[in-house]
């Protein structure tokens, strides 16, 4: 089994440097739908058998160019979505990014993984979204050929895929970063779930 953790396109919300992890608000820009073609295309070359989507608009029309390419339908699921930012949602403000680097160096820096902004999730409240999802995959599909398609989000992925990628750490993504539409490329080993390919360049185990 092959996942394709890939991140949405450019969206208005970052042109606007919105917080924005939210519902239906926020679409792709031109360039992000460029770029999501160009993530369907280089999908097209894998035998793509599952898509799934986080239910953020951006995801979810990064997802239906990527589906409409390929032929392949997908599903929405709660566990790919960026985490809540609660009181902070909506905003552009400085201090509204301030409180966003203040939970962000809490988590990756100080593990207190119990902090969140008002109204919003803690590290504790994602992975106990994303890690089951993934190993719900892993018991359905580890031993066969599918390759899965996951659309998500960069915060997501900082945080939950040193959960549950064998050989991903902090200092590895902080190295490659999550390019709009790039896609990072894991695969099941006897070790378990680890990253063979980081936006084309291929990972050592």
């Amino acid at each position: 089994m092959r996942i394709h953790f890939t991140r949405h396109g450019e969206s208005q919300a970052n042109l606007l440097h919105e917080i924005s992890n939210r519902g239906l608000r926020h679409g792709l820009t031109l360039k992000g739908r460029e770029q999501a073609a160009a993530l369907a295309q280089q999908l097209a070359e894998r035998p793509v058998t599952h898509i799934y989507t986080s239910p953020i608009l951006r995801a979810i029309e990064t997802a239906v160019i990527v589906a409409n390419r390929l032929g392949v339908a997908y599903t929405v699921t709660d566990a790919l979505r960026e985490y809540d930012c609660g009181v902070l949602e909506g905003r552009a403000d400085e201090a509204a990014w301030e409180g966003w680097r203040t939970l962000f160096e809490a988590w990756v820096v100080h593990k207190r993984w119990e902090d969140r902004i008002e109204g919003g999730e803690s590290f504790y409240d994602i992975q106990a979204r994303f890690e089951p999802f993934i190993a719900g995959l892993l018991q359905t599909y580890a031993t066969t050929d599918a390759e899965i398609v996951c659309v998500g989000h960069g915060g997501l992925y900082w945080m939950m895929l040193p959960v549950v990628l064998k050989n991903v750490t902090t200092e590895l993504i902080a190295q490659h970063k999550f390019e709009y539409a790039g896609c990072i490329v894991a695969e099941t080993q006897p070790e378990g779930l680890v990253c063979v390919e980081w936006s084309g360049q291929p990972i050592s185990a």
